[in-house]
């Protein structure tokens, strides 16, 4: 389906439907696990895989989505691809500069795009739970504990600052980001843990990924919900809006 196609969604239909994919930083370690996870999500084709200074090749019209998991300057680079394309753009790269962020503002005003901090279902659904204990637990102390492997460069991680807004949302208020605390230890692929700390009692909420498979299933699916949508920017909470009610 075009980028330019905005059909509602049909969770069954959905499924199935054609995806031509431009992967950007295939040759990285998420783009490698989207490409061995391809055959598992039908109907994804990757039409043309880019990895550092490999030029565009593909021609407007010819491709649904890129999806970028590179660095900061491979996420501008995206970007104008997708404007050059005229299709949809899912970035999951983290630690994006502004510059980065403004070039994929811009190309939203063109086709639908997202930035992702993490793909995966089980985070979206944690962002939901920590709103709610935040709302529900007022006056507790909140804590935000990220862990991962050694090489990750930003600090906090881009899932954790989006737990943060999520607690700001359910508690009304900005969180402390004293009390967001970034480990990097080992191969850790990514846990986040948020605990709420009031008189005699405690509840945390963990989430832990054990396989970055989950992330690229998640891309992939991510990517042929943005396809759908209008231009501009959009956010995974809405992706999680509309897979809760299918």
């Amino acid at each position: 389906m075009s980028s330019m196609q905005h059909a509602p969604i049909n969770a069954a239909a959905d499924s199935v439907s054609s995806l031509r994919i431009v992967l950007h930083g295939a040759m990285g370690r998420m783009g490698q696990r989207i490409a061995a996870s391809i055959p598992a999500e039908r109907g994804c084709h990757i039409i043309q895989a880019i990895d550092r200074d490999d030029e565009l090749q593909v021609k407007a019209g010819e491709a649904d989505v890129v999806i970028d998991f590179s660095s900061d300057e491979g996420a501008a680079r995206a970007a104008q691809a997708a404007t050059t394309l005229g299709c949809a753009l899912l970035v999951g790269t983290t630690g994006l500069s502004q510059a980065s962020l403004e070039a994929i503002e811009r190309t939203s005003a063109r086709v639908p795009a997202m930035v992702a901090p993490n793909t995966s279902l089980g985070v979206a659904v944690t962002r939901r739970l920590v709103a709610d204990a935040a709302r529900l637990l007022p006056g507790f102390d909140i804590d935000i504990v990220e862990t991962h492997h050694v090489r990750k460069l930003d600090a906090p991680s881009g899932t954790a600052r989006s737990l943060a807004e999520a607690v700001a949302r359910g508690a009304g208020k900005p969180m402390n980001p004293a009390r967001i605390h970034a480990i990097r230890a080992g191969d850790v692929i990514g846990e986040h843990v948020v605990t709420y700390s009031g008189a005699g009692e405690r509840v945390i909420i963990t989430h832990t990924a054990t396989s970055r498979d989950l992330f690229a299933l998640g891309a992939l699916r991510m990517a042929r919900w943005l396809v759908n949508q209008r231009p501009g920017m959009h956010v995974s909470d809405e992706w999680f809006a509309d897979f809760a009610r299918a």
